[in-house]
């Protein structure tokens, strides 16, 4: 799983319903949007069986700027980070680690991997994030997997995704599920986010 970016109710009900497996692998982006950023840190943390591994928000925060282009996501960072005191945590987060015969890291290339974007010469079967986007594909007999996002998915707001792993066969299942949004954005309100972030999940999609 991965991509969370600060949405505590969607982590805590996605670790609600799948009590019984027996570790986590997060692919990183914990970090920024929402305004849980250091809460979602914390909790990852107090997994023993969570390994944690750095995506691009984590890699700002730790350099203490944004270096994209998008005007939005600098606003949240600007919002975010002020208040993010787990900046320790986040440096022992790891580049990529391997589960079974999958490699996972936050994406490929540094790059948004969709379900349709152009691959070839994949070295190893994948599992990714960072587009918000969950699929699986086979690309030359390799398989790759996005588990999409648990915290802020750009179809639907309020849906999480994430996946099943079963080490002994290798197997994939996708899932998802609803989580209340609201929480969210009234959390932003309560915080005084910028009219502009606050837009920005209002008016997306709802299941």
């Amino acid at each position: 799983m991965g991509d969370i970016h600060g949405n505590l109710p969607a982590l805590e009900q996605l670790l609600k319903i799948e009590q019984g497996i027996d570790g986590i692998i997060c692919h990183g982006d914990v970090v920024n949007y929402g305004p849980w950023s250091n809460e979602c840190v914390q909790l990852l943390a107090s997994i023993q069986q969570c390994i944690c591994l750095k995506g691009n928000h984590e890699d700002a925060f730790l350099l203490g700027a944004y270096l994209g282009i998008n005007t939005l996501v600098k606003t949240f960072f600007s919002v975010c980070y002020q208040s993010f005191s787990e900046r320790a945590q986040i440096s022992t987060y790891l580049d990529q680690v391997e589960i079974g015969t999958y490699n996972v890291q936050h994406t490929l290339n540094d790059s948004y991997i969709f379900k349709d974007t152009p691959l070839t010469n994949l070295s190893s079967h994948s599992i990714i994030g960072h587009s918000h986007q969950q699929f699986g594909r086979i690309i030359d007999g390799i398989n790759l997997y996005n588990t999409g996002s648990v915290g802020q998915n750009r179809s639907y707001i309020n849906v999480s995704e994430y996946i099943i792993f079963d080490v002994g066969n290798n197997g994939v299942t996708l899932k998802s599920f609803i989580h209340n949004i609201d929480l969210v954005i009234n959390q932003m309100k309560s915080l005084n986010y910028p009219a502009e972030c606050i837009h920005y999940y209002e008016s997306k999609k709802r299941a």
